[in-house]
């Protein structure tokens, strides 16, 4: 049996359309970090959980590892460019936006805009696998606007229509 090639496994998942978040969390001396995630699931709604991949060269991870407290932003509409912006290498990912310290763990920023949805979480354990890290967490807070969110498919970003004209307006 042959082993997939990395680019088969992008191909693969890059054709359905999934969601997209930024996690963010602190370093030890308090200064904010944070990347774009599209591999985070829900765990269990009894405690709360959800997961997130991490890969293993994330200048973030060691924050996520040594704070033990992040917060998951499901990105709307208008959060395509926060979404690039936290893609990047950028040093300060930060700059120029608006953000919030968390209500359960008050150092860790909770983004203003671009934010269809947050959870404040803390981290209950991790598991190693491949070039990734799984961080499975408890959510202790968590806030939903009604909004539309950001899919991304194929290297491209789109607003998702499937939400009622209502629910939108609200």
């Amino acid at each position: 049996m042959t082993r997939l090639d990395p680019a088969e496994f992008r191909e693969f998942f890059g054709s359905i359309p999934t969601a997209v978040a930024v996690v963010t969390t602190v370093d030890p001396e308090g200064r904010p970090q944070g990347f774009t995630c599209n591999a985070f699931a829900a765990i269990s709604p009894r405690p709360a959980s959800l997961l997130i991949s991490v890969d293993r060269n994330s200048r973030t991870l060691p924050s996520l590892l040594s704070r033990r407290a992040f917060v998951v932003h499901l990105l709307a509409d208008d959060g395509e460019e926060t979404a690039q912006v936290f893609a990047s290498r950028a040093v300060d990912k930060f700059a120029g936006l608006s953000w919030l310290p968390g209500e359960v763990s008050r150092d860790v920023p909770v983004l203003e805009k671009g934010v269809l949805a947050y959870a404040e979480c803390t981290l209950e354990r991790t598991v190693e696998t491949g070039d990734h890290q799984l961080l499975i967490a408890r959510m202790e807070a968590v806030r939903v606007h009604p909004r539309r969110p950001v899919l991304y498919q194929r290297g491209a970003f789109r607003a998702w229509d499937g939400l009622a004209e209502e629910a939108v307006q609200a």
